[in-house]
């Protein structure tokens, strides 16, 4: 099915394996066969990774490692954008120039996966050091991004174009906008089209493409309370940035329970409240985080409002300073092409049959957000598939015993690599192959 497929594609991948049958069925052998023999060294490399995390713009050992692989494959590569990001570019003759990201970063949290390459790394992480663990998967993602290289590379008579291989830092802090900021597209181009995945909660084998509007937007706020700080004892002579921050936490709610309309979507969640040293000291300030996440821009706005109007209120309604409100992160919602959406599901439905989810543009989006949307919003169409990460078998042994699935920030996530990076490679390398043959037309406005 898949070869006749190829085959019979208007566009795309059939122009690279022309002019016939024989040559898919060898192209589509000679990719499982590089897949297959590169995987031993990418699950080395995906247990060092893990082992050996780092958080937002503090990815140097990991960037280095990334980068040095590249440069031995051939690739052009650049160091050093927004802090720990790079840029590889390799050069096949004259057509489309096709960007593949993958983020560096890890989360701020202990692992507790009990995996004999699980991290034990620590990091200083807003002056305080910080267990640190790749819970969101993107050790996964580095090693099968790597893959798509090298399977790219030992297949580069199937197309012609640029590659533009980004490896961004932070993705859960903003490190798209700062590559942006530091120049990314001025400096390299702007790609014609773009791909990225991430691994998920879902049975390896599994796919998954939503057209349009994929994930919400995020926005992240520091509130920090200023009061008079003084002995337990005497309270009446402290202004109690603790109690001021514990009505915040409360009163922030009815943002949502009472302004926001019901039928749309948001998420307002405090994700961190510190204050204090000892019990018998009244602090002199407190620190509340916030996360928020909506789909429509005037809920987002809404929202934003709602937060800094609630602050500022409980910390009058106590006679204290106004508090200090500063944006963290954020990032608008991601959008999948519709067009080129279409067209990739077309491309690997053969392939995976009902393994392969594809979700309309009318469909809601996801409540997660993803960095890779600031991308998008500077004019790259692009799509971000969804790969599965847990063997069946797994899944199974948590539905026997009535356990939830440990999705991504969980301190269990613990995805399988062995069926999960082949298929990231898989996908990812089709996907470009795909464009640089004329997949682009499928993009639509």
């Amino acid at each position: 099915m898949m070869r006749r497929h190829m085959l019979g594609a208007g566009i795309g991948l059939a122009l690279a394996l022309a002019p016939g049958a024989a040559a898919a069925q060898s192209f589509e052998a000679e990719l499982a066969q590089t897949v297959k023999a590169d995987y031993p060294s990418l699950e080395t490399l995906y247990k060092d990774l893990h082992a050996h995390p780092e958080v937002g713009f503090l990815e140097n050992r990991t960037a280095k490692i990334l980068a040095a692989r590249m440069r031995k494959l051939g690739f052009a590569v650049t160091e050093g954008i927004a802090k720990t990001g790079f840029v590889a570019i390799f050069k096949n003759g004259e057509g489309p120039t096709v960007l593949v990201r993958t983020d560096l970063d890890a989360l701020p949290m202990a692992e507790k996966t009990g995996l004999p390459y699980a991290s034990h790394a620590k990091q200083i992480v807003d002056g305080k050091e910080t267990p640190v663990a790749h819970s969101c998967g993107h050790d996964i993602h580095m090693a099968w991004w790597l893959g798509t290289a090298q399977a790219l590379l030992a297949h580069k008579d199937k197309w012609h174009g640029t590659l533009m291989f980004v490896g961004q830092p932070a993705e859960e802090r903003g490190g798209a906008t700062a590559m942006l900021a530091d120049g990314l597209f001025e400096r390299f181009g702007k790609p014609d089209v773009g791909f990225a995945a991430h691994v998920s909660s879902n049975a390896t084998g599994r796919v998954s493409i939503k057209a349009g509007t994929t994930s919400s937007a995020t926005d992240s706020l520091e509130i920090v309370f200023h009061g008079r700080g003084g002995h337990g004892s005497m309270p009446s002579a402290t202004i109690d940035p603790v109690i001021i921050g514990a009505r915040f936490v409360n009163d922030v709610q009815t943002v949502i329970s009472r302004e926001k309309d019901p039928a749309t979507f948001a998420v307002l969640t405090v994700g961190a409240f510190q204050a204090g040293t000892v019990a018998n000291i009244i602090p002199d300030e407190a620190v509340v985080k916030v996360n928020l996440r909506s789909h429509a821009p005037e809920v987002r706005t809404m929202l934003k409002a709602g937060v800094e109007r609630t602050a500022r209120a409980v910390a009058a309604m106590a006679g204290a300073p106004e508090p200090t409100i500063k944006a963290t992160s954020g990032g608008a919602a991601l959008v999948n092409n519709p067009g080129l959406s279409r067209h990739m599901a077309d491309l690997l439905s053969p392939m995976l049959g009902d393994r392969l989810n594809f979700v309309a543009a009318s469909a809601p989006p996801s409540a997660a957000s993803e960095d890779y949307a600031e991308f998008v919003a500077a004019g790259v169409p692009s799509v971000f598939f969804s790969i599965g990460g847990y063997a069946p078998s797994v899944l199974a042994d948590y539905k026997a015993r009535s356990l939830p699935v440990p999705v991504n920030h969980s301190p269990y996530f613990a995805p399988d690599p062995a069926g999960a990076i082949p298929m990231g490679i898989t996908v990812l390398t089709l996907a470009v192959i795909d464009a640089m043959n004329g997949g682009t037309k499928a993009i639509s406005d």
